[in-house]
């Protein structure tokens, strides 16, 4: 799970990069915002289920604790982190429709998968594979658009 919080991380990083003096401040805050608080609470699910199969694995078995633990755990990850995936996918999808970063048709689909996220994805657990799979779709647009032409800044200007 720490690797594919890094990994996450370092996307948010390279998103950012390929908006560069484009983006807009608000959708921007909002998308750093709701990445992290995504990881955070991913983290703290993983941390809860981590617990409970070390719980499950010893003699006294508490059943009121287990129950409570499964409880936080899906809450944790299927209610709360999948709206912040949500509110991820709705300002990353904006900012990149406003600045064309990747085709256009990549930005639709984050909505649609963002309106699937917010609505269902507590209920139906199929739902929260369409976060990755979106992200996967992301970055392979981001890695197959070329970069818009930026200008030079004082940090990268070498003469």
């Amino acid at each position: 799970m720490p690797f594919a919080g890094i990994a996450f991380l370092w996307f948010i990083g390279v998103v950012r990069d390929q908006l560069g003096e484009v983006e807009d401040r608000l959708f921007s805050t909002v998308f750093l915002g709701s990445g992290l608080l995504f990881l955070a609470m991913l983290f703290q699910g993983a941390v809860t289920a981590t617990s409970l199969v070390a719980m499950a694995s010893g003699n006294d078995l508490d059943a009121g604790v287990w129950t409570f633990g499964r409880g936080t755990t899906e809450s944790l990850i299927s209610v709360y982190a999948m709206r912040m995936a949500a509110v991820f996918t709705l300002s990353v999808s904006t900012v990149a429709l406003r600045t064309a970063a990747v085709p256009r048709w990549v930005p639709f689909s984050g909505y649609g998968v963002a309106l699937v996220l917010l609505l269902v994805a507590g209920e139906h657990k199929w739902a929260q594979l369409l976060f990755p799979a979106w992200v996967l779709v992301l970055s392979i647009a981001i890695l197959l658009t070329p970069a818009h032409a930026r200008p030079a800044t004082a940090a990268t200007d070498v003469r």
